[in-house]
Protein backbone atom coordinates (compact mmCIF):
# COMPACT_ATOMS: atom_id res chain seq x y z
CA UNK A 1 0.00 0.00 0.00
CA UNK A 2 1.18 3.91 -0.36
CA UNK A 3 2.73 5.21 2.84
CA UNK A 4 0.28 7.42 4.90
CA UNK A 5 2.47 10.51 3.85
CA UNK A 6 1.81 9.47 0.22
CA UNK A 7 -1.88 9.27 1.39
CA UNK A 8 -1.71 12.63 2.85
CA UNK A 9 0.32 14.13 -0.19
CA UNK A 10 -2.78 13.14 -2.28
CA UNK A 11 -4.94 14.66 -0.14
CA UNK A 12 -3.62 17.85 0.65
CA UNK A 13 -3.15 18.41 -3.76
CA UNK A 14 -6.78 17.27 -4.19
CA UNK A 15 -7.93 19.90 -1.15
CA UNK A 16 -6.45 22.50 -3.04
CA UNK A 17 -9.79 22.91 -5.17
CA UNK A 18 -12.14 20.78 -2.91
CA UNK A 19 -11.44 23.11 0.30
CA UNK A 20 -12.93 20.58 2.54
CA UNK A 21 -12.06 20.40 6.37
CA UNK A 22 -8.30 19.73 6.20
CA UNK A 23 -8.10 17.77 9.84
CA UNK A 24 -11.15 15.33 8.68
CA UNK A 25 -10.36 15.04 5.55
CA UNK A 26 -6.51 13.86 6.44
CA UNK A 27 -7.56 11.75 8.84
CA UNK A 28 -10.05 9.88 6.60
CA UNK A 29 -7.33 9.42 4.57
CA UNK A 30 -5.28 7.26 6.71
CA UNK A 31 -8.07 5.35 8.23
CA UNK A 32 -8.35 2.45 6.50
CA UNK A 33 -4.91 1.27 7.30
CA UNK A 34 -5.94 0.74 11.01
CA UNK A 35 -7.14 -2.90 9.95
CA UNK A 36 -3.54 -3.54 10.76
CA UNK A 37 -2.84 -2.26 13.68
CA UNK A 38 -5.83 -4.15 15.50
CA UNK A 39 -4.78 -7.44 13.96
CA UNK A 40 -7.59 -6.98 11.11
CA UNK A 41 -7.02 -7.94 7.39
CA UNK A 42 -7.27 -5.34 4.83
CA UNK A 43 -10.05 -7.19 2.96
CA UNK A 44 -13.21 -5.58 4.88
CA UNK A 45 -11.66 -1.90 5.90
CA UNK A 46 -10.62 -1.62 1.68
CA UNK A 47 -13.02 -2.94 0.30
CA UNK A 48 -11.44 -5.76 -0.85
CA UNK A 49 -12.92 -8.62 -3.05
CA UNK A 50 -10.14 -10.95 -2.40
CA UNK A 51 -6.45 -10.66 -0.33
CA UNK A 52 -4.84 -9.07 -3.34
CA UNK A 53 -4.48 -5.50 -2.35
CA UNK A 54 -7.12 -3.61 -4.60
CA UNK A 55 -9.71 -1.99 -3.39
CA UNK A 56 -13.23 -2.50 -4.98
CA UNK A 57 -14.36 1.57 -5.64
CA UNK A 58 -17.72 0.45 -6.67
CA UNK A 59 -18.52 -1.95 -3.79
CA UNK A 60 -17.15 1.47 -1.53
CA UNK A 61 -19.51 3.69 -3.49
CA UNK A 62 -22.75 1.69 -4.05
CA UNK A 63 -22.61 1.76 -0.23
CA UNK A 64 -21.41 5.39 0.83
CA UNK A 65 -21.33 7.45 -2.67
CA UNK A 66 -24.15 9.72 -0.47
CA UNK A 67 -22.09 10.05 2.24
CA UNK A 68 -18.87 11.73 0.02
CA UNK A 69 -19.89 15.66 1.62
CA UNK A 70 -18.45 14.19 4.61
CA UNK A 71 -15.04 15.45 5.04
CA UNK A 72 -14.22 12.29 6.46
CA UNK A 73 -15.56 9.64 3.84
CA UNK A 74 -14.31 11.44 1.27
CA UNK A 75 -10.79 11.02 2.73
CA UNK A 76 -11.37 7.59 2.84
CA UNK A 77 -12.29 7.08 -0.45
CA UNK A 78 -9.46 9.40 -1.62
CA UNK A 79 -7.39 6.84 0.60
CA UNK A 80 -8.94 4.04 -1.62
CA UNK A 81 -8.51 5.71 -4.66
CA UNK A 82 -5.08 6.10 -4.21
CA UNK A 83 -4.25 2.31 -3.07
CA UNK A 84 -5.88 1.46 -6.12
CA UNK A 85 -4.01 3.70 -8.47
CA UNK A 86 -0.47 2.28 -6.87
CA UNK A 87 -1.50 -1.36 -6.73
CA UNK A 88 -3.00 -1.18 -10.24
CA UNK A 89 -0.26 1.13 -11.61
CA UNK A 90 3.03 1.58 -9.61
CA UNK A 91 3.59 -1.22 -8.14
CA UNK A 92 3.36 -3.18 -11.51
CA UNK A 93 6.32 -0.74 -12.88
CA UNK A 94 8.49 -2.09 -10.59
CA UNK A 95 7.81 -5.59 -10.06
CA UNK A 96 6.92 -8.07 -12.55
CA UNK A 97 5.61 -11.42 -10.73
CA UNK A 98 8.39 -12.21 -8.18
CA UNK A 99 11.12 -9.83 -10.11
CA UNK A 100 12.10 -6.31 -9.02
CA UNK A 101 14.07 -3.72 -10.50
CA UNK A 102 16.44 -1.92 -7.65
CA UNK A 103 16.79 1.83 -8.85
CA UNK A 104 20.28 0.83 -10.45
CA UNK A 105 18.73 -1.47 -12.48
CA UNK A 106 19.74 -4.71 -10.79
CA UNK A 107 16.90 -7.38 -11.43
CA UNK A 108 16.31 -9.43 -8.09
CA UNK A 109 14.13 -12.10 -7.87
CA UNK A 110 12.05 -11.48 -4.19
CA UNK A 111 9.20 -13.20 -2.44
CA UNK A 112 6.37 -11.22 -0.93
CA UNK A 113 7.93 -11.00 2.56
CA UNK A 114 11.12 -9.74 1.22
CA UNK A 115 9.60 -7.13 -1.83
CA UNK A 116 7.23 -5.70 1.33
CA UNK A 117 10.76 -4.93 3.22
CA UNK A 118 12.13 -3.43 0.34
CA UNK A 119 8.97 -1.05 -0.01
CA UNK A 120 9.12 -0.15 3.87
CA UNK A 121 12.32 0.83 4.20
CA UNK A 122 11.91 2.97 0.81
CA UNK A 123 9.09 4.91 2.78
CA UNK A 124 11.44 5.51 6.18
CA UNK A 125 14.13 6.86 3.70
CA UNK A 126 11.42 9.38 1.68
CA UNK A 127 9.11 10.08 4.85
CA UNK A 128 11.00 13.34 5.82
CA UNK A 129 11.55 14.33 2.23
CA UNK A 130 7.66 14.45 1.34
CA UNK A 131 7.26 16.04 4.33
CA UNK A 132 9.21 18.84 2.79
CA UNK A 133 8.57 18.51 -1.05
CA UNK A 134 4.67 19.15 0.09
CA UNK A 135 4.79 21.33 2.61
CA UNK A 136 2.63 19.19 5.25
CA UNK A 137 1.36 20.58 8.13
CA UNK A 138 1.14 17.52 10.42
CA UNK A 139 -0.34 19.18 13.23
CA UNK A 140 -3.27 16.61 13.03
CA UNK A 141 -1.09 14.15 14.55
CA UNK A 142 -0.57 15.93 17.92
CA UNK A 143 -3.75 17.62 17.98
CA UNK A 144 -7.23 16.00 19.68
CA UNK A 145 -9.29 14.13 17.06
CA UNK A 146 -12.37 16.56 16.33
CA UNK A 147 -15.30 15.21 16.70
CA UNK A 148 -15.80 12.76 13.46
CA UNK A 149 -19.42 11.53 12.56
CA UNK A 150 -19.48 7.59 12.65
CA UNK A 151 -20.81 7.01 9.48
CA UNK A 152 -18.26 3.96 8.32
CA UNK A 153 -18.66 0.66 9.83
CA UNK A 154 -15.96 -1.20 8.04
CA UNK A 155 -13.46 0.07 11.09
CA UNK A 156 -13.68 1.18 14.66
CA UNK A 157 -14.37 4.71 14.22
CA UNK A 158 -13.81 4.80 18.16
CA UNK A 159 -10.31 3.24 17.76
CA UNK A 160 -9.38 6.17 15.30
CA UNK A 161 -7.14 7.55 17.82
CA UNK A 162 -4.47 4.30 16.93
CA UNK A 163 -3.46 5.37 13.67
CA UNK A 164 -3.54 8.72 14.39
CA UNK A 165 -0.62 7.93 16.71
CA UNK A 166 0.80 5.57 14.73
CA UNK A 167 1.09 7.69 11.87
CA UNK A 168 2.91 10.93 14.09
CA UNK A 169 4.89 7.84 15.37
CA UNK A 170 6.06 6.59 12.18
CA UNK A 171 7.26 10.67 11.15
CA UNK A 172 8.95 10.78 14.64
CA UNK A 173 10.53 7.59 13.81
CA UNK A 174 11.49 8.59 10.12
CA UNK A 175 15.79 7.96 9.14
CA UNK A 176 17.40 8.31 5.98
CA UNK A 177 18.46 5.04 4.44
CA UNK A 178 18.97 3.13 1.40
CA UNK A 179 16.42 3.96 -1.59
CA UNK A 180 16.15 0.04 -3.40
CA UNK A 181 12.78 0.85 -5.72
CA UNK A 182 11.59 4.53 -5.65
CA UNK A 183 12.51 7.65 -4.99
CA UNK A 184 10.88 11.27 -4.18
CA UNK A 185 10.78 11.60 -8.27
CA UNK A 186 8.82 8.40 -8.40
CA UNK A 187 6.44 9.45 -5.76
CA UNK A 188 5.94 13.36 -6.72
CA UNK A 189 5.01 11.08 -10.10
CA UNK A 190 2.50 9.21 -8.35
CA UNK A 191 0.97 12.06 -6.32
CA UNK A 192 0.82 14.25 -9.56
CA UNK A 193 -0.80 10.92 -11.72
CA UNK A 194 -3.45 9.92 -8.79
CA UNK A 195 -4.37 13.34 -8.02
CA UNK A 196 -5.50 14.43 -11.71
CA UNK A 197 -7.07 10.83 -12.00
CA UNK A 198 -8.77 11.12 -8.45
CA UNK A 199 -10.11 14.88 -9.16
CA UNK A 200 -11.92 14.13 -12.32
CA UNK A 201 -13.61 11.07 -11.15
CA UNK A 202 -14.63 13.45 -8.06
CA UNK A 203 -15.80 15.86 -10.58
CA UNK A 204 -17.76 13.33 -12.38
CA UNK A 205 -19.56 12.20 -8.96
CA UNK A 206 -21.04 15.50 -8.78
CA UNK A 207 -19.16 16.23 -5.13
Amino acid sequence: MASSLIHIAVAKELNKDLKRDRSKMLIGTIAPDISKLIGETKIKSHFQDAPDNIPNLDKFLNKYKQNLNDDFVLGYYIHLFTDYLWFKYFIPDIRNKDLITELDGKVLKLDQKTFCEYVYNDYTDLNMKIIDAYDLDLKIFYNEIPQIDNIIEEIPMDKLYIIVNKAGEIIENSKQEKEFLFNLENVEQFVKFSTEIISENIKELNL
